[in-house]
């Protein structure tokens, strides 16, 4: 049997109208030969009843904060409301279904709690209702530890949940909706022209969904790119064919030369900080120490007596703790955003990393930072600069849909 994975945000499924969109993606796998199994997130987004920031606003003013564990036991209702309305709406279609939570589609994980990692997944109820013919609707986000706690993934979890049962199912296809029609070049609310996108390889979707892009979750591409799932991203309120994530795409293309990056993701919020006279045994332990703190680092450079890194924003307070018990003198810049030019094609072209220096100082913006790899040039920049950066980069590679068609 051809099984097909379709997950739809909470904007796809937060009005009855919506939902009927849904129905009729649905409908149509089954018409091009496909037995579908549903994943859904909450509905709507961050103060509508039953979005997952509104749960957890139920908890998050309380005096003493809520426990782990029972917090993901809270925020998990969102998706399973999502996944009982759905599946309502669809037998009321016609369409034989019922909701799952993730715990019932054998989604495993560990015990980190509100970020909880998949370690195995056992098909087998699902497998028995779709055999009957039943269309499973699968609470998003979601899992179970071995000892019967629920867990929630982290946020972007129900592309994570999707490419899980995608790639334990052995599904034929992936297909992830969104409120737009594929991958672009670059946010279009910064960039107005930006193109779709109609194929990329699972390296460059991951790189891009690591430096910012928000279509899809790196997780969900690494674990369909590892069980070799084709992911393909479409709009929900649109029949677009969107943008089709496959193994690899070549390495150049003799027709198209300049055609090396092929997307400008980024990050704002990002915090920059400089330690200064590290010695390197204290530059080890000040590493080992932000680690435990659980501080993710990223853009980080390392000199003879300095250390320049930077991380989210939101991580503040615990680096903030570190670098004090450990007596560091140190500046932190505040208002920073990371810009990546992301590209398979870069790898090996000289001369990339010239074009972008050149096309930022020609728009007046100063780089903080860089870093790259064979397939990202990464610069940190001032946040109030941030989108003439983005458009500037969008600008010099060539990105804009009217140059591509």
């Amino acid at each position: 049997m051809n099984i097909i994975v379709q997950k739809f945000g909470g904007t796809s499924v937060s009005s009855s109208q919506k939902r009927m969109r849904v129905i009729e993606k649905a409908r149509d796998a089954m018409a091009r030969g496909y037995f579908p199994v549903l994943v859904v997130s909450a509905m709507g987004r961050s103060g509508e009843p039953y979005a997952t920031d509104t749960l957890l606003s139920l908890v998050n003013k309380s005096a003493g904060g809520a426990d782990p564990r029972d917090t993901d036991m809270l925020i998990s209702c969102g998706e399973i409301i999502s996944a009982v309305v759905m599946a309502s709406e669809l037998r009321g279609q016609g369409i034989d279904a019922h909701a799952v939570s993730g715990a019932q589609a054998g989604i495993y994980t560990d015990d980190t709690y509100g970020h909880a990692e998949c370690v195995a997944m056992d098909p087998r109820y699902l497998r028995a209702m779709i055999e009957r013919g039943v269309v499973p609707v699968v609470a998003g986000f979601q899992g179970r530890t071995a000892g019967g706690d629920t867990t929630t993934l982290g946020r972007g979890g129900s592309d994570t949940t999707a490419s899980i049962l995608g790639a334990g199912l052995g599904a034929s296809l992936v297909e992830i909706y969104t409120d737009v029609d594929g991958i672009l070049t670059a946010d279009p609310r910064i960039v107005p022209d930006a193109a779709l996108l109609r194929e990329m390889s699972y390296e460059e979707v991951f790189q891009m969904a690591d430096n910012g892009s928000r279509v899809i979750h790196p997780r969900a591409v690494d674990i369909a790119m590892q069980g070799g799932v084709p992911v393909v991203v479409r709009g929900t309120l649109s029949d677009d064919p969107g943008t089709h994530i496959c193994a690899r795409v070549p390495l150049h293309d003799d027709t198209k030369p300049n055609d090396v990056v092929t997307s400008i993701a980024h990050i704002a919020g990002r915090l920059q900080v400089t330690v200064e006279a590290v010695a390197p045994s204290r530059e080890h332990r000040l590493l080992r120490n932000l680690a435990a703190a659980g501080v993710s680092i990223d853009l980080i450079n390392i000199f003879p007596d300095t250390m320049v890194f930077t991380v989210s924003g939101d991580q503040r307070e615990p680096l903030m703790r570190v670098l004090e018990e450990d007596g560091c003198r140190y500046r932190l810049r505040e208002n920073c955003c990371k810009v990546s030019a992301v590209g398979v094609r870069m790898r090996g072209v000289p001369g990339v990393m010239a074009r972008i220096m050149q096309a930022l100082s020609g728009s007046g913006v100063t780089v903080l930072q860089t870093v790259d790899s064979h397939m990202t040039i990464s610069c940190l920049v001032s946040g109030d600069e941030a989108e003439t950066a983005i458009r500037s980069l969008h600008r010099e590679f060539g990105l804009a849909r009217h140059m591509r068609e």
